[in-house]
């Protein structure tokens, strides 16, 4: 069998110094439309970094990130930016924009482009060369820090140099209706004081994108506070840029006015100036970010990049942390290409969430107050849960507690765990996956740096306290007014003993729902086993969990009638029976379309995770549900850029046919994985895209997070090593494990698969010394490192009822 592109490179070693040098930040930025790219752009920071700093080739809003690669011959700027990911809102973005002129200075969006010649880019490094209409040229390297980022220009220009910052912008917001969707303009209010003497430009910036979908408990509080004159009075992007050349004019601009020589306003379409003398050459700029005050981000600054630090010291100081990263993953084999996607996706997946606590302090949105602690944004949940976390749970142990703490803070105020935080909650996507995430750190030992008891209170109020006007509230997605979403229709219908589902007509997404509701009280119920909750609480958490997705099973539905053509429909039909449906509030069945998330029947049916044996069972045994995988891919079902579709190849080996598992891997990763800016088919999500790769790289995949067993697919490369760093609680004892690495401090993982580009499918497996079924792996035979080997093979392997090993074509 051909394999795709992807896994078609020569052998080869890596001949990098470090995987750094390997990143293409390029990967994912563009697409033929947003659904299609990977929403991601080529920005500078360190892991996990508060703000991003990018080039801009356009305005960004929900849809539209900064910089796109093939938006434009033209940059119009240099942003610090908070948007997570495309399809949600920016917050508090500044923006840096060089020019050359004796007079005017162009501040509107679309006049002060810059034709671009050149560029570069990296994990810590970006580089233009931007050439000015009245000739010459401006030289941009960029680099940051977490909350600081470093510019550097160098001017070669005909006329006065001069560096503008934006403090605020026209912003388009985006407002969907179940039957359509539209922008709106608004003119957020900014601020900015020119300090001459000081060399400095602060403001603030008060643009909130998603303050239209937010709770409205949230926003109602800092309508309050702004009435009352409390709180923190709703929310500020601060930012402090100070320059090491002085200033030899400055000034403001308001629209498409420009006022020479003011040092101080307030308003929309907001900007300040500082002209340079003629023959300065080069200016840096280090401008830092807080939501706290600028009191706070110049403390930011003098952290991060303190006077006198140079844009190599910068740089390299940002490199340094990437390099931390990224070398812990060692590859041998496959082509320069084939490593590039393999280590940008660990690239991509180490930032998020962000971190938006700043140095033992953190502004809440949700409750409009500072507070003493830890904090992190970007919780992307209903995508994350499934590998994403699960990958920070090896790739970054040092940062679980404060995450977790986090989603426990967030709990304290405003009530809730997060769904889909983005500095304040947005509603976005359905079910309470935090519960999941929760339960697998604790199961998996990350069950310290944070309070048991709050984190169990906050699981047993998703699975048990219904959101407000649960009767009245359809929660569509993105729907404006409503409050808190949590399990809309707890009270309604899921968790009454008579019924068990949500209702199709009181709620959308209702199918979706119920299975995410089951799987969020399966994992509550592995959490309440592990703390020694009462017996009644894990035996009503379990019935839901393995009851609920069979009352919205179908068995009588059938796939032919799906297939517009009637060759299709004669090519499949009888093919697959029972199928996941809605129902409404008398029980009858919704119409087979309704009630889906990000995908439909097809996907939905294989998105019970927890209970696979169940599943099986209920399509007739494992011959029958191979059959029916088989008609998801071959009849144009499966959409993977959606991610209830990730497990979904692995289930063949569930099935006892992993080597049609073998096979779908390599063909969905051949599909929709590639190291240009196309490479990745869907939004990345917050690295769950990723994270997926990286797994799939590894030969296996979390398709059921909280059970720590991981379904066995086909290794990538010849060998793939992963350092994992050693959690702080290990201590000592971590000395005495066997694959503990002294020099390094870590856990070793070594995955080897010989000839693994030219031979997909396993033919045998072996874990720590031990041959092994080709099945699962659990998380206490690699999660303290591990030694696993799977023996390739050109051709099928398949095993008998007896599990003697014979060999089959396809």
């Amino acid at each position: 069998m051909a394999l795709p592109s992807l896994m078609l490179a020569a052998l080869g070693s890596s001949a990098y110094a470090s995987n750094t040098d390997l990143v293409n930040p390029l990967i994912g930025n563009t697409g033929p439309e947003p659904n299609y790219a990977g929403g991601m752009i080529p920005s500078v920071a360190p892991p996990f970094g508060m703000t991003r700093w990018v080039a801009q080739t356009h305005q960004n809003w929900v849809s539209k990130t900064p910089y796109n690669w093939t938006d434009s011959d033209y940059i119009h700027g240099f942003v610090g930016t908070h948007q997570p990911a495309i399809w949600m809102g920016e917050s508090g973005l500044v923006a840096v924009v060089p020019g050359a002129s004796d007079a005017a200075v162009n501040a509107i969006f679309e006049d002060r482009g810059l034709r671009k010649a050149q560029e570069k880019f990296g994990a810590s490094l970006y580089e233009v060369e931007l050439l000015p209409e009245n000739g010459g040229s401006i030289n941009v390297e960029m680099t940051a820090t977490s909350r600081v980022g470093h510019l550097r220009f160098t001017f070669d220009a005909k006329s006065q140099p001069y560096i503008l910052i934006q403090a605020s912008r026209p912003s388009q917001l985006f407002h969907s209706t179940p039957s359509s969707s539209h922008f709106n303009t608004t003119y957020p209010d900014g601020y900015v004081h020119i300090y001459a003497q000081q060399q400095q430009i602060c403001g603030y910036s008060t643009e909130m994108q998603d303050t239209v979908i937010a709770p409205v408990s949230t926003t109602a509080l800092w309508q309050e506070h702004l009435r009352e004159g409390t709180g923190h009075g709703g929310f500020k992007g601060w930012f402090c840029a100070r320059f090491d050349a002085p200033f030899a004019g400055h000034g403001l601009t308001q629209g498409k006015e420009q006022r020479e020589d003011d040092i101080d306003g307030f308003g929309a379409e907001l900007s300040a100036y500082a002209r340079f003398a003629l023959d300065q050459k080069t200016v840096n700029v280090r401008i830092a970010t807080s939501f706290i005050s600028m009191e706070q981000a110049l403390y930011n600054l003098e952290q991060e990049a303190p006077d006198g630090i140079s844009f190599e010291d910068t740089e390299a100081k940002t490199r340094a942390e990437w390099e931390e990263k990224l070398n812990r993953v060692e590859l041998k084999g496959g082509s320069k290409d084939n490593q590039t996607t393999l280590v940008t996706a660990v690239f991509h997946a180490l930032q998020y969430p962000y971190e938006i606590s700043e140095y033992g302090k953190y502004y809440s949105a949700l409750d409009d107050q500072v507070h003493e602690g830890v904090s992190y944004s970007g919780y992307s949940i209903w995508d994350t849960y499934r590998a994403e976390w699960g990958f920070l749970l090896l790739m970054a142990p040092e940062r679980i507690p404060g995450m977790i703490q986090s989603m426990l803070n967030d709990y304290k105020e405003g009530g809730w765990l997060p769904m889909w935080k983005n500095l304040i909650e947005t509603n976005i996507m359905i079910a309470t996956h935090a519960d999941s995430l929760i339960a697998e750190a604790v199961l998996k030992g990350f069950d310290y740096g944070y309070d048991l008891d709050v984190a169990w209170d906050a699981v047993w109020k998703d699975a048990t306290v219904p959101p407000v006007k649960d009767w009245e509230t359809l929660y569509e997605d993105r729907e404006e007014g409503v409050d808190y979403e949590v399990r809309a229709g707890l009270s309604t219908s899921y968790g009454l003993p008579e019924k068990g589902w949500v209702n199709d007509d009181v709620h959308s997404e209702s199918v979706s729902r119920t299975l995410g509701y089951a799987y969020d009280d399966y994992a509550a119920a592995q959490l309440a086993k592990r703390l020694g909750k009462p017996a009644w609480i894990v035996d009503m958490l379990l019935k839901r969990s393995m009851t609920a997705p069979w009352l919205v099973w179908n068995a009588d539905a059938i796939s032919q009638d799906d297939y517009p053509s009637d060759e299709d429909k004669k090519r499949f039909e009888g093919k697959t029976k029972g199928f996941v449906q809605g129902r409404n509030s008398d029980g009858s069945w919704a119409a087979p379309t309704s009630g889906f998330t990000e995908g439909d029947k097809w996907a939905y049916s294989f998105d019970i995770a927890h209970d696979i044996p169940g599943l099986v069972e209920k399509r007739g045994g494992n011959e029958a549900f191979v059959e029916s995988l088989d008609e998801h891919y071959d009849g144009g079902w499966d959409w993977f850029g959606n991610e209830p579709s990730h497990h979904i190849p692995y289930l063949y080996t569930l099935a006892g046919r992993p080597d049609l598992t073998q096979r779908r891997v390599r063909e969905v990763a051949g599909s929709n994985f590639n190291a240009t800016p196309f490479g990745l088919s869907g939004n990345e999500d917050c690295g769950q895209m990723s994270a997926w790769f990286f797994f799939s790289a590894l030969g296996f995949y979390p398709v059921n997070p909280v059970s720590l067993q991981y379904v066995v697919g086909t290794a990538f490369f010849d060998k793939m090593t992963v350092r994992i760093p050693v959690p702080k609680h290990h201590g000592a004892e971590a000395k005495s494990e066997k694959f503990y690495e002294e020099a390094t401090h870590s856990y070793v993982l070594t995955v080897e698969a010989e000839g693994a580009q030219e031979k997909l499918y396993v033919k045998t497996l072996w874990v720590n010394g031990e041959e092994r079924p080709i099945r699962e792996v659990g998380y206490d035979e690699f999660g303290k490192g591990g030694h696993i080997r799977f023996e390739m093979s050109a051709e099928p392997v398949l095993e008998d009822s007896r599990g003697a090993i014979v060999h089959e074509e396809l």
